[in-house]
């Protein structure tokens, strides 16, 4: 290839990474203006609880996963952030960092790929993790079984545990009907590399959205041994589950009278 072929094919692939970039950004600001509308407008979403989350020092929330396609996540991003003037990390489900738009938005406001070594490294910053210990499970239940939650991950447990940290719970109200999985389509999830691919609604519905945020659960002190370690994580896992389960009967009522 000649020396000014060369240049030409440079300059244009120097354009090319520039449009991207351009229109990468135009999208995430674009997909931040609709989740602000979302939450403000057509949710009505209410939150409650927010002093309970710890102004400083290392702490864990967990919340339950609701929804065909995870917009709970995108949701309690934007609610804390906007409540909190603290640094936090969602951790997520690697396949979401490899979508378009929706995966370097996540990165840029803190989320991480789901791994307890980055769990521990937050938190011995001192930092929040928020956590969806029903995993892409939480998704995938059909709607007749909404605000049922799956078991649950201990990974967020052995973290606190670790750290010494709070876990403070979080249930999440209206993601099921607002996204509602009515099917699935197993060959379109296979050929996308996905875990799933719901039938939802094309667009949110427009549900009451409730979150609240309950009373911090103090980790137990950490022993030893290993396996005194992993006893007392999978007691503080199921204590936290069933906190979480508490809340969202209860906060499911709550929701409802106001709507």
């Amino acid at each position: 290839m000649s020396e000014s072929k060369a240049d030409v094919v440079g300059i244009a692939g120097g354009d090319l990474r520039l449009l991207r970039r351009m229109l990468g950004g135009a999208g995430e600001d674009a997909w931040e203006r609709l989740l602000e509308w979302l939450v403000d407008d057509w949710f009505r979403l209410d939150v409650l609880g927010l002093e309970n989350i710890p102004a400083e020092g290392p702490a864990v929330l967990v919340a339950n996963h609701s929804g065909a396609w995870g917009l709970d996540a995108f949701v309690l991003q934007k609610v804390l952030s906007r409540s909190l003037r603290r640094r936090m990390h969602i951790l997520a489900a690697p396949f979401l960092f490899r979508l378009p738009l929706l995966g370097p938005y996540a990165a840029k406001k803190g989320a991480v790929p789901s791994d307890l070594r980055a769990g521990m490294a937050r938190l011995a910053d001192g930092e929040l993790l928020v956590v969806f210990p029903e995993g892409v499970s939480g998704l995938e239940k059909p709607f007749r079984d909404r605000y049922r939650l799956q078991p649950f991950n201990p990974g967020f447990a052995v973290a606190a545990v670790h750290a010494g940290a709070p876990v403070v719970p979080v249930s999440v109200i209206g993601a099921e009907e607002s996204v509602p999985k009515v099917g699935e389509l197993p060959a379109l999830a296979r050929f996308l590399d996905l875990p799933s691919f719901p039938l939802t609604s094309p667009f949110p519905l427009p549900a009451k959205w409730l979150i609240t945020i309950g009373e911090p659960i103090d980790p137990p002190e950490r022993p030893r041994a290993a396996g005194a370690r992993a006893a007392a994580a999978r007691r503080l896992c199921a204590e936290v589950q069933v906190a979480v389960q508490d809340m969202v009967d209860r906060e499911r009522q709550r929701r409802d009278t106001l709507v």
